[in-house]
This record gives structure tokens, C-alpha cells and sequence, in this order.
């Protein structure tokens, strides 16, 4: 495994709409492994190919342990992951992302969201995720339809800068994009 490049806003790849994935190979599987290691490393809660400088439909998604509630980190990789379901039921909640570095926005989301696609090996899957795990799939989604969280905030003036005091504080997408911050770089991929 090894970590890759995240691009950043402005570059091309990222505006564009990702390619179906037709081949399952090894390259796929070593791909997921390599945008794995590149999450945890950014650190971060999702990453999309696209963020790499993939054009493909692959989106790896980490939802952290919840030590007071004593649930381990759930990991998903999904290959050509499509939205089948949402609910009616909107939220919204500030996100970043790890390809606008050092921003965070508030974004309106369905709380429930039914993904489909297929894993590393073509084989089909399904997840029915709710609220921050829901949120974090439809962002990484929005990724492999050249959407960026900036492109769906409920007011631009709600687009703001992390400040150095809530880099101490920070958990999820906030301390995403402090990371990112520090060598002008954090948050949801």
C-alpha cells in the first residue's frame, strides 16, 4: 500500500464526472488499498478517486469509533456506488473536505441514504447508511459526479475558515480540514 497525492481544488479532475468501473482486477483492489492508507493518513472520513487523480467511481469511507458509545470504525469501499434511496427527512451540518483545504460549509443532506454498488471484486453490495454515515456517502458520491461540498451549501456565507482554536478542539470533518490546514491542507475528502 502505499499513500497517494490528494488534489485540490482547481485542478481539473475533480470537476469532472467519474468513469464506470468495468474492469476487477488487482489494479482495482490495489487502488482501494492505496486510497485506504491515503485516508488514514490525511486523516480523514472519506476520499473518492477522483481525489487522487483517478477518474473512476471508487469511494473508500472510514466512520470513526465512538469510544462513549463503544462502537468500532467502520470501513467501506464501494466501486460505482450509486444514491438508490434518501429519505425525506434533511439535516444540515457543516462539512469540509480534503480537496478545499481549510474550509468548512454547511450543507443540507437526507438523513438516510441507501447506497449500492459493488466491492474490489465486483461483487454486489449494499449499505443503508444514516446521518453522519450518510452524509459522508453522498459527499464522496457528490466527488464522482464533479460536485464539491462548496457547490451544495445551503448560503455561501456560511463558507468559513477553520480557526487555529478549533484546531485543539476538533473531531470529524472539522479536524479534517485543520490537518490540511497546517501545511495549508483538512476534512472529508
Amino acid at each position: 500500500m502505499a499513500t497517494r497525492d490528494i488534489i485540490t481544488i482547481g485542478h481539473p479532475t475533480l470537476r469532472k464526472k467519474a468513469r464506470k468501473v468495468t474492469e476487477f482486477g488487482p489494479a482495482l483492489r490495489q487502488l482501494i488499498d492505496d486510497m485506504i492508507e491515503t485516508l488514514r493518513a490525511a486523516p480523514g472520513v472519506g476520499l473518492a478517486a477522483p481525489q487522487v487523480n483517478i477518474s473512476q467511481r471508487v469511494v473508500v469511507v472510514e466512520l470513526p469509533a465512538d469510544k462513549e458509545e463503544g462502537t468500532p470504525a467502520e470501513l467501506y469501499a464501494f466501486v460505482n456506488p450509486e444514491i438508490v434511496k434518501t429519505c425525506r427527512e434533511v439535516e444540515e451540518g457543516e462539512e469540509g473536505c480534503l480537496s478545499v483545504p481549510g474550509y468548512v460549509g454547511e450543507v443540507s443532506r437526507p438523513t438516510m441514504a441507501i447506497i449500492r454498488g459493488q466491492d474490489g471484486y465486483g461483487k454486489p453490495q449494499k449499505v443503508r447508511a444514516y446521518d453522519y454515515l450518510a452524509r459522508i456517502f453522498q459527499h464522496e458520491i457528490d466527488h464522482l459526479n464533479g460536485v464539491l461540498f462548496i457547490d451544495r451549501v445551503t448560503d455561501p456565507a456560511k463558507i468559513r475558515k477553520i480557526t487555529p482554536e478549533e484546531a485543539e478542539t476538533a473531531t470529524g470533518e472539522v479536524a479534517e480540514a485543520l490537518v490540511l490546514m497546517e501545511g495549508e491542507a483538512v476534512l472529508m475528502a
